[in-house]
């Protein structure tokens, strides 16, 4: 069974940091693309980062050079380690497959930037 429970969401202040953590069940890391999204207030979902099976890495040009994206294939986790964020980072943070997203998502964790 294909699961994903984010945790490592909170309140943090602007240029502050956050590390996101996926647990996963049901996915070869070795063979899927996984992705973190996050959904703002009245937005779509959208893909800000994404890690093949290989290693190689993806990002949306909003969180280049701030957010990085890693996994650990022993403990079938991936993380999302975000520094120097901003108001507009605020938002649900999910992780899912990062090509077709499977059509269960998690619960995801709120992120909010604010002083």
């Amino acid at each position: 069974q294909v699961q994903f429970v984010e945790s490592g969401g909170g309140l943090v202040q602007p240029g502050g940091f956050l590390r996101l953590s996926c647990a996963t069940s049901g996915t070869d890391f070795s063979l899927y693309v996984m992705g973190w999204y996050r959904q703002a207030p009245g937005k779509e979902r959208e893909l800000v980062a994404s890690i093949t099976g290989g290693g190689s890495t993806n990002y949306a040009d909003s969180v280049k050079g701030r957010f990085t994206i890693s996994k650990d294939n022993a403990k079938n986790t991936v993380y999302l380690q975000m520094n120097s964020l901003k108001p507009e980072d605020t938002a649900v943070y999910y992780c899912n497959w990062g090509r077709v997203p499977y059509r269960y998502w998690g619960q995801g964790t709120q992120v909010t930037v604010s002083l």
